[in-house]
């Protein structure tokens, strides 16, 4: 029990004292970004579907 305590202990030193946390603006651009990224790539992929689908429909009406 005691070594569960004193690592729980240090997990929490660690967290606060070492660990530097972005600022709130910092937060918000880094998450635009990623939500921004992760809308082209699926407009990207949506596409390529989109034309492996078409293509494969050529195909296979010949």
């Amino acid at each position: 029990m005691k070594k569960i305590t004193e690592f729980i202990n240090q997990s929490y030193q660690e967290l606060t004292t070492k660990v530097s946390w972005p600022s709130g603006g910092d937060l918000n651009n880094q998450t635009i970004l990623v939500l921004v990224s992760s809308l082209i790539f699926a407009l990207l992929i949506g596409l390529m579907d989109f034309g492996f689908k078409s293509l494969m429909s050529v195909f296979y009406n010949l």
